[in-house]
C-alpha cells in the first residue's frame, strides 16, 4: 500500500469510520462509502429517485449535492492531513536565521 492510499484510509476512518462506526480498510473502503452516498441522498430527499432512474440518470445538480456533503469534510481532513505532514517534514528554522533572511529581502544586508 502505497503513501496516498494509506492517509486515504487514515481520513477515511478518521471522518468516516467513526461516523459511521466501522473500521475502513482497503476491502470495504468502497462499500462504505457507497453505504453513506446512500444515506446522505435519502437526507436530500433523493434516494427514492436514484432507485428509480440509477445514478447514471441523475443530474450532475443532484449528485454534486451529495457529493458536496460527503466530500467537504473529508477533502478538508485530507487536505489538513497533507499540510501537517508537509510541515512535519520541513527542516527548522531558528529565529536569527528568519531575521537574516529578511534583512537580506528588505535590502538591509
Amino acid at each position: 500500500m502505497d503513501g496516498l492510499e494509506k492517509l486515504k484510509l487514515d481520513v477515511a476512518n478518521e471522518t468516516l469510520g467513526k461516523e459511521m462506526n466501522t473500521a475502513i480498510n482497503a476491502d470495504n473502503y468502497e462499500s462504505v462509502l457507497d453505504e453513506k452516498k446512500i444515506e446522505v441522498a435519502e437526507e436530500l430527499g433523493l434516494k427514492d429517485k436514484i432507485e428509480t432512474v440509477g445514478w447514471g440518470n441523475m443530474t450532475t445538480k443532484e449528485v454534486g449535492k451529495i457529493g458536496g456533503r460527503m466530500g467537504g469534510h473529508i477533502g478538508g481532513q485530507m487536505v489538513k492531513k497533507l499540510v501537517e505532514m508537509a510541515e512535519s517534514q520541513m527542516a527548522p528554522v531558528d529565529e536569527a536565521t528568519l531575521e537574516d533572511a529578511k534583512k537580506h529581502l528588505e535590502g538591509k544586508q
